[in-house]
C-alpha cells in the first residue's frame, strides 16, 4: 500500500527543480525544496558576469519534458537560462514548493527519519532527502598577498559587483577557465586595458555561435520536432560520444581528433608567434576542462588585451606586481578562480546511521555510489553528486538519468515494502576502487592540475563511457543495496 512520505529537496537549481517536478508527477503531496539563495537557479543565479554563456547548445540544455523555443542563439547567454528555469517552475506548478533563503545546516538520521536544522533555527523532519545542492557554488577565492591593499574594485566572478564601471577602465582578470575566457572576450572591446592573468594556458575547442531569428523561433514553437532534431540529433550526440571516448581513452582516434582541432585552432587563428606560444598549453587537450569558444583568440589579439603568463607576486594598492618586477596598473580586479568543487552539500552537517559523519566518509575524497547514494546514509540521494560524469555535455541529461535511478530505489519505500535503503559498504568500496583505478587512466589524469582532481591527484569523475553511465542508471543492482 502506498505510504505518505515527507520529502525534502536541498537546493533549487537545475537538479532541485527536476526533483520537485518529478515528485509532483508521482503524486507526492508533502514536498519542500529548501533553497539558501534569494532566488532559484543555482549556478545561473550565482554567475551574472559579462559574457556568461552555457557551453552546451541551448536546445540540448533543457529538460527532456520542457523544450524551449525562444532561445536567442545556439549557445544561450546565462540570463536566458535563469529565465528558462523560472518559466519551468511556473509551467509545472512547483514554485509553491520552494522556500527561498532557507539554508539547511544539519541533516541527522535518527529514529528512521532525517532531522533537519535550518540557519534560521527552525527544524524539519523528512523520510527522504534529495541533496541537489550542486557543485559550483562555494567560491574559490585565492590567497594573494596584498588583496586588502587594493584601492580599486576587487571581487570574485560569482559575486559580480554591478555598481563597478567597466567601460574605459583598466581591468585585470585572474583565471582562465570558461569564466575567465568569457569575461575577457566580453570586455575586450570595452576596457581601456585588459590583462588576462593565466596560471597556465588553455586549449580552446573552436565552435560556431549564431543567433536564432524570429522566424527560427516561430518554427521551433510550431513544430517541436525541429527542436528535437537539435537536442537528439547526430551532430550533438556524435560530438558527445567522441568527446567521451577521448576522455576515457586518451590514446583513441577520438582524442587525437580533439587535440588536432584544438592545435589547428591555435595555429590558424593566433597570428603573432610570440602570443601564440604564450597561449600554447604544455599538457594534453581536455586534461583540464576543455574550453569551448568561438572568439577568445580574436579577443586575445585586440589592442587593449595583454596576456600575462608570469607568476603573480602580490596585489598592490594600484594593481598587480609580478614576480619578475613588472607592474600592471589596474582599476578593477576580477577573480575568475572558480569554485571549491569538492564541497557539494557541505558545510551542511550530515550524520547517518550510528552517527556516521559525511565529513569523515569524504576525508580522502568526496564519493558516492554511482554518484547518487552513500553507504550508512539511508534514504539520502544526490543529484550530480561526486564521481558523476563531467565534461562538455548537458548535466540536465545526467540529472534526469540519475532521477530515474533514484525513483526505482524509493519505489519500494513509497509502496510500503521497505522503510529505508542505502548501498552496502562492500558494494560501494568495490565501486570506488574500480572507479579510481579507471579514472587515473583518463585524460584528466594525464598530467595537469585541475578542479577535477582530489587531494591525491586522482580524478573525481566518472571514468567510463557515457553509454555505460546510461546503462548503470537504467536500473540499480539490488544486490548492492541494503533494505530495511
Amino acid at each position: 500500500m502506498a505510504k505518505a512520505l515527507r520529502f525534502v529537496v536541498i537546493g533549487a537549481g537545475m537538479s532541485g527543480i527536476l526533483a520537485a517536478i518529478k515528485l509532483k508527477e508521482q503524486g507526492q503531496k508533502d514536498v519542500t525544496v529548501y533553497e539558501k539563495g534569494a532566488t532559484i537557479g543555482g549556478t545561473w543565479r550565482e554567475n551574472r558576469y559579462p559574457g556568461l554563456t552555457c557551453d552546451v547548445p541551448a536546445h540540448c540544455y533543457t529538460y527532456s519534458f520542457a523544450p524551449h523555443a525562444d532561445w536567442s542563439a545556439f549557445y544561450a547567454p546565462g540570463p536566458e537560462i535563469k529565465n528558462y528555469f523560472e518559466k519551468v517552475i511556473d509551467d509545472f506548478g512547483v514554485r509553491d514548493l520552494i522556500q527561498l533563503e532557507r539554508e539547511v545546516t544539519e541533516c541527522i538520521w535518527r529514529d528512521g527519519r532525517w532531522h533537519l536544522r535550518l540557519a534560521d533555527g527552525s527544524a524539519d523532519a523528512a523520510d527522504i532527502v534529495i541533496a541537489a545542492s550542486g557543485v559550483l557554488h562555494h567560491i574559490n577565492m585565492p590567497e594573494i598577498e596584498g588583496m586588502a591593499d587594493f584601492q580599486g574594485a576587487l571581487f570574485h566572478s560569482a559575486r559580480w559587483d554591478d555598481s563597478v564601471a567597466l567601460d574605459g577602465q583598466r581591468i585585470g582578470v585572474i583565471g582562465n577557465g570558461s569564466t575567465g575566457v568569457q569575461i575577457v572576450t566580453a570586455l575586450s572591446t570595452r576596457a581601456a586595458k585588459l590583462v588576462h592573468f593565466q596560471r597556465s594556458p588553455q586549449w580552446i575547442m573552436p565552435v560556431q555561435q549564431f543567433p536564432y531569428s524570429d522566424e527560427d523561433r516561430a518554427a521551433f514553437r510550431s513544430d517541436v520536432a525541429k527542436i528535437d532534431a537539435i537536442r537528439y540529433g547526430d551532430d550533438y550526440w556524435n560530438g558527445v560520444r567522441r568527446f567521451n571516448k577521448g576522455l576515457v581513452d586518451p590514446d583513441s582516434e577520438a582524442m587525437r581528433e580533439i587535440e588536432e582541432l584544438c592545435r589547428q585552432n591555435l595555429e590558424n587563428n593566433v597570428h603573432d608567434p610570440v602570443l601564440r606560444e604564450k597561449l600554447r598549453p604544455n599538457y594534453r587537450a581536455a586534461c583540464k576542462r576543455l574550453i569551448y569558444s568561438w572568439n577568445y583568440y580574436e579577443a586575445a589579439q585586440r589592442p587593449a588585451v595583454e596576456i600575462e603568463t608570469g607568476k603573480i607576486d602580490r596585489i598592490t594598492a594600484t594593481g598587480i606586481r609580478m614576480a619578475n618586477g613588472t607592474e600592471h596598473a589596474l582599476d578593477v580586479i576580477v577573480m575568475a578562480t572558480g569554485f571549491r568543487a569538492d564541497r557539494f552539500i557541505r558545510p551542511t552537517v550530515v550524520l547517518g546511521e550510528d552517527g556516521a559523519d559525511l565529513d569523515e566518509l569524504w576525508r580522502e575524497r568526496p564519493t558516492a555510489h554511482y554518484a547518487v547514494t552513500l553507504p550508512g546514509f539511508p534514504n539520502f540521494f544526490m543529484l550530480n553528486g561526486p564521481t558523476g560524469p563531467v565534461g562538455n555535455f548537458s548535466l540536465i541529461d545526467i540529472a534526469e538519468r540519475q532521477w530515474g535511478y533514484i525513483a526505482q530505489l524509493i519505489a519500494p519505500i513509497v509502496e510500503g515494502e521497505a522503510k529505508a535503503v542505502a548501498p552496502t559498504r562492500e558494494a560501494h568500496a568495490d565501486y570506488d576502487r574500480r572507479r579510481a583505478d579507471a579514472a587515473r587512466n583518463t585524460i584528466f589524469g594525464s598530467g595537469c592540475t585541475s578542479w577535477y582532481l582530489d587531494k591525491n591527484g586522482v580524478p573525481l569523475t566518472w571514468p567510463w563511457s557515457y553509454d555505460a553511465f546510461a546503462e548503470a542508471m537504467s536500473a540499480p543492482k539490488r544486490e548492492e543495496y541494503s533494505w530495511a
